[in-house]
């Protein structure tokens, strides 16, 4: 799979907390392809929002977060100690800062808010036009690559989706609650399925995985598996 033109997209969507980055990034490894994380990008964008007080107490100002769209640049650079791209939001590094808790409580509306999905979509798209790609997020197959030639939708029970949450966090030294962490999941699920703009929702050819029960060393051989087919 070294040549363009036996490279494929392949789409990865799925419910939160379900380990698509996780899967997405190992998969890109394997096949030298390249990892873009369109969730880290609606979380960057959400980031700025909330340090320039666009957000407040969960409210957005929505005039002044359009306003600001042309002010917010989201790219990916290559990190040669992770090995993978790392998220950049206005010439800075914010690989860690987008994963706190209080930008997993903002996110989801900001992520439906037309104008920033317009705008991302559309750099996503630009980012997959040599193909060779592993992107992940809500609307991917959907939307952003709905002729990718592998399309797969991840899920897991809610309560694997928060334990995983609750020790990835904790790991990293933050004070979360478990409770908050399930509440949270179940309502960014609620609310990212039933938003106007692109909401999470299979593709007709999507293929499911549902990973409550796997390792993630199950979950790449079951992925690769599916890459081979086509």
């Amino acid at each position: 799979m070294t040549e363009n033109h036996h490279k494929i997209i392949i789409a990865i969507d799925g419910h939160s907390s379900c380990g698509k980055s996780t899967v997405a990034k190992e998969v890109a490894k394997k096949l030298n392809y390249i990892f873009i994380d369109s969730g880290a990008m609606y979380r960057a964008v959400t980031l700025y929002c909330l340090r320039n007080k666009i957000i407040e107490n969960g409210i957005i100002n929505f005039p002044r977060l359009e306003e600001d769209l042309d002010k917010i640049k989201v790219c990916f650079k290559f990190n040669p100690e992770s090995q993978h791209n790392d998220i950049w939001l206005n010439g800075e590094n914010v690989e860690n800062e987008i994963r706190l808790l209080e930008v997993s409580q903002n996110v989801s509306p900001v992520a439906a808010v037309g104008a920033v999905r317009h705008l991302l979509v559309a750099l996503q798209q630009e980012m997959g036009k040599s193909k060779g790609i592993v992107m992940d997020g809500r609307d991917i197959g959907t939307v952003v690559f709905p002729d990718a030639e592998l399309k797969i939708f991840m899920t897991a029970n809610p309560d694997v989706r928060a334990k995983r949450r609750f020790d990835e966090l904790t790991a990293k030294g933050e004070s979360v609650s478990y409770e908050e962490i399930r509440a949270n999941i179940i309502e960014r699920d609620r609310y990212d399925e039933t938003r106007e703009e692109s909401p999470l929702r299979k593709a007709d050819d999507a293929i499911v995985l549902d990973n409550s029960d796997m390792t993630r060393e199950e979950q790449l051989i079951w992925v690769l598996s599916q890459v081979a087919k086509n």
